[in-house]
C-alpha cells in the first residue's frame, strides 16, 4: 500500500491526545477491517503502518488486557 492509497482516508484521534505536547498517532479505519496507524507530526509526508482486522483485533485486546504496561 502506498500513501496514495490512503489520501482519501479519515485521520482520527484520540481526544485525549490534546494534551500530550503533540505525541500522539492517529488511525483510520479502512476497507476490509484494515486499519492505518501514523504519527500525527508527519500527516502527509510519514510513513503509515497497515495492521489487518485480526492483527487490530490482537493489539486492540492487548492494550485492554494491559499487555504494553511497561513494568519497573
Amino acid at each position: 500500500m502506498n500513501s496514495s492509497d490512503l489520501a482519501g482516508a479519515l485521520w482520527r484521534t484520540s481526544r485525549h491526545s490534546g494534551s500530550n505536547g503533540g505525541n500522539c498517532v492517529e488511525v483510520a479505519f479502512l476497507d476490509g477491517g484494515r486499519v492505518a496507524v501514523r504519527d500525527s507530526k508527519d500527516v502527509g509526508a510519514g510513513p503509515a503502518l497497515v495492521f489487518t482486522a485480526s492483527e487490530w483485533a490482537a493489539f486492540s485486546a492487548g492494550m485492554a488486557d494491559g499487555e504494553f504496561v511497561p513494568t519497573a
